[in-house]
């Protein structure tokens, strides 16, 4: 007998945390469905949905990289916030057949940001580092609530095209990422009534990758520091940015809300979700 189903598609795929978090919601809810991993490689994609597009019993997948871009091309529709970040890491088939993509990172990011951007603030600045595919989400969703981006990539000409394709309205600068490298003696203005953030949207740090080399005395007193990195949870980056004071976001309130919007699509219903997540914490870092 079948049951409903969903999967993360990527190349590489092994390391990804997507089955053990649905897997834990399902389970929780007592759900007949399933999720699964599925390798895909930028030569099978076209070939992989169109198989998937008439299997009655998919409810969809998520998607990684290298994919979210190519994948758009293969749908019938995108949700308009997928359309203007020129990403797609959520697929939902409807009963007919057709194939809509969604962006589940951009609401991921901001879910543990909600209570500070309910506030009011005078100026907001975010600091970006990196100008990946990861980064577009970002780039698109602190500049629609109100945030003056800093992109720093190692090639600012590509950050700058970035800008002016996600973000063509307000004051934004691209810079180089070694900018930031070493120390400054920059005396920041009063920030009270701010909000700022310094966001690694890059690989960088993460296990297997070069360091990310960021000195803190380029943050203003109480920045928050927000590391989309999930391997190590605990990066370098937030361990510099605590032992300066600051707040620290890691990769694994991205990982887990982007998750928790897809799920609701995939499977229509919401997740069961603890203060801070902590049972399914425990179970991606052990």
């Amino acid at each position: 007998m079948t049951k409903p189903y969903a999967e993360v598609i990527g190349d590489p795929i092994a390391q990804s945390k997507s089955p053990a978090i649905h897997g834990y919601w399902i389970q929780q809810l007592g759900l007949d469905a399933d999720y699964r991993a599925c390798h895909v490689t930028a030569e099978g994609l076209a070939e992989y949905i169109a198989a998937r597009r008439t299997d009655p019993d998919w409810r969809g997948c998520n998607v990684t990289m290298p994919h979210k871009q190519a994948v758009m091309a293969l749908l019938d529709t995108l949700d308009p916030q997928a359309a203007a970040i020129g990403a797609v890491n959520t697929i939902i088939r409807a009963d007919d057949g057709t194939l809509t993509g969604f962006n589940t990172d951009a609401g991921g990011f901001l879910e543990p940001l909600r209570r500070d951007l309910d506030s009011q603030h005078y100026f907001r600045m975010a600091r970006i580092l990196g100008t990946g595919g990861a980064a577009r989400a970002i780039i698109q969703v602190l500049a629609d609530k109100g945030f003056t981006l800093v992109l720093a990539g190692r090639n600012p000409a590509k950050a700058q095209v970035m800008l002016d394709e996600l973000a063509p309205d307000g004051e934004h600068h691209a810079i180089d990422l070694a900018h930031f490298a070493d120390a400054t003696d920059f005396p920041f203005d009063d920030r009270e009534g701010c909000c700022d953030l310094v966001v690694n949207a890059s690989p960088l740090g993460m296990r297997g990758q070069p360091r990310l080399i960021f000195d803190w005395s380029h943050a203003p007193p109480d920045a928050i520091a927000y590391d989309i990195v999930t391997d190590p949870v605990e990066t370098e980056f937030l361990q510099q940015a605590r032992a300066k004071g600051h707040r620290a976001l890691d990769g694994l309130n991205m990982l887990i809300s982007q998750a928790a919007l897809a799920f609701e699509k995939f499977f229509g219903c919401t997740p069961p979700r603890d203060e801070g997540d902590e049972a399914l914490r425990k179970i991606l870092t052990k």
